[in-house]
């Protein structure tokens, strides 16, 4: 082995109204650190409060649009909208979380977050805000509805292929745990976590909203042929969480290949689940497919807390130039006032939208250039306008009575950091451990010193992978090598499984540390008679 160096209907459409799914698990909503804040902001006397930021470039500008056309809509009267501090100011202040104590206090306390986009330090510095709020609040799925609006030309509104899907991403878990180490001198890790508890949250709240939104087609995305464990698993408990929904058809596909089917013929689609790298990437492609980000509307669940957000950029080339499009961030607004139940408004709101588009109303980065391009905040003004109109050549929303606040929080968790779990009662054995050797040698010199070290130990060499490919006792010569090793030791033929802990395998890796610098370990072990770690390549 060679080293290497170096839809729509023609009926009155309903809405969904945006609720927390049921849970068989409780979880909490974790302040970030033991630093005391200052006391929540005041609210006004009848009003649900409501956190407001900004964002960054553009962030402001379309901010002021959308609550301009909430004021108009009569939401100032039952929302009290105050401001918290995050955002690319607080970083330059040396905040690597991206916003105050007083901030993080004041989200705690109301439970609903509006955020305009926000600058993420890139390579180096601090962790996205965005991820950060997402995972410290528990808000543990994002439900984004992809949806042709009128007056926004795509491939498939010029064909008469009318768009009308939800994608449900889990939100905490996958790579975006940022678990990350250089572990050699040419290699990097990211640990990518899958959780059954995570799995059973975000299926149980995709079936869920699906039942509420008429919805009765599931499919379930993701890599399994592959990542067999962590992509098996989410699969799996796709299919658990299924039963409890006998009404609603399932389906899974493998994710290249629902990108295809997604460019090619996405109507066959009404709601698809992800994991979170995967979900996030196939956002933003569906996001293409009706015009892109800036028409992609968001929020972000959770129990106790949750965020309603543009996703797109910030835009930093045109900002200050007041020509910025707020149609991502009032979809998203949109949600959040059916999330607190203010239905009416909601839908009041979203017609007067329609009705606007439909009319050839636009900023400059979209629509019939036979129309004006509006400024963000004449855009604003010509949707408020519009107020108590209607769309003709879509259907309109279905304006509820519902117009008052109707969210009842969760209770707050008995203790912060609570514990979630699936399996319970599961029988570990300990069979063996992975070692991960930085080193440049051969891997017939590698496997000489293992076999040296084994001597003595209930263990004996079985395996020796290089990025997951086996290169030892057999493989190809044309495999090049990195620097990087893992070495599997599992327990000879006369152990019994269970016969010991997880001490003889320390004590393995203490004779080949040695030798050599170990990066990592995992401990094997199989689970009701499972095997709890994968194959390699080639093995």
């Amino acid at each position: 082995m060679m080293m290497i160096r170096a839809l729509h209907g023609r009926v009155a459409r309903k809405s969904p109204l945006l609720e927390t799914a049921t849970r068989a698990f409780s979880t909490s909503a974790v302040s970030f650190g033991n630093t005391k804040a200052a006391p929540a902001a005041p609210k006004q006397e009848g009003k649900f409060r409501v956190a407001v930021a900004d964002g960054d470039g553009i962030g402001p500008e379309i901010m002021e649009a959308t609550l301009k056309i909430f004021e108009a809509a009569g939401v100032n009267d039952k929302l009290d909208f105050f401001n918290v501090d995050m955002g690319a100011h607080i970083f330059q202040k040396g905040n690597t979380r991206g916003m105050t104590d007083q901030a993080v206090a004041d989200i705690e306390s109301t439970g609903i977050l509006f955020k305009g986009p926000m600058e993420t330090p890139k390579g180096k510095g601090g962790k996205s805000i965005n991820v950060t709020a997402r995972k410290m609040w528990n808000t543990y799925a994002n439900l984004r509805q992809f949806l042709t609006l009128p007056g926004v030309e795509t491939p498939f509104s010029k064909a008469g292929i009318p768009i009308n899907f939800y994608i449900v991403r889990e939100n905490i878990e996958d790579t975006y745990g940022s678990v990350e180490h250089r572990l050699t001198s040419d290699m990097m890790q990211c640990k990518r976590l899958i959780s059954a508890p995570g799995c059973d949250l975000i299926h149980r709240f995709a079936f869920h909203t699906a039942q509420r939104l008429g919805i009765n087609h599931v499919h379930c995305g993701h890599k399994a042929n592959i990542m067999k464990m962590t992509d098996g698993l989410f699969l799996d408990r796709f299919r658990v969480a299924a039963k409890d929904f006998p009404a609603i058809k399932t389906g899974d596909v493998i994710v290249d290949a629902l990108c295809m089917n997604l460019v090619m013929k996405p109507q066959q689609y009404k709601m698809i689940v992800l994991p979170n790298l995967q979900g996030d990437i196939v956002s933003d492609l569906a996001a293409g497919l009706v015009g892109g980000l800036g028409f992609a509307s968001s929020a972000n669940i959770g129990d106790h807390i949750s965020i309603f957000e543009a996703v797109h950029g910030t835009a930093p080339d045109i900002t200050g130039k007041g020509i910025a499009n707020p149609t991502a961030l009032l979809l998203s607004g949109i949600m959040m006032l059916r999330h607190l139940g203010l239905l009416k408004q909601a839908a009041t709101i979203e017609n007067a939208l329609l009705a606007a588009l439909e009319s050839g109303v636009r900023t400059g980065d979209f629509g019939n250039t036979s129309f004006p391009a509006l400024s963000t905040i004449d855009y604003a003004n010509a949707i408020a306008r519009r107020l108590g109109e209607v769309p003709t050549t879509v259907p309109p929303t279905e304006v509820p009575a519902s117009d008052s606040v109707t969210l009842v929080r969760a209770p707050e968790p008995e203790h912060a950091n609570m514990m979630i779990r699936t399996f319970t009662n599961t029988v570990s054995q300990v069979v063996g451990c992975d070692i991960y050797l930085d080193s440049p040698l051969s891997v017939v010199a590698v496997a000489e010193e293992m076999n040296r070290v084994t001597e003595d130990t209930p263990f004996k060499l079985t395996l020796i992978s290089n990025r997951g490919t086996q290169v030892w006792p057999t493989g190809s010569k044309y495999t090049e090598c990195v620097d990087y090793y893992r070495v599997r030791f599992e327990i000879r033929d006369n152990v019994i499984p269970g016969s010991f802990g997880q001490a003889p395998c320390v004590n393995l890796m203490d004779k080949v540390a040695e030798k050599f610098s170990i990066c990592s370990y995992e401990l094997l072990r199989t689970f009701d008679g499972t095997k709890g770690y994968s194959l390699a390549q080639g093995q």
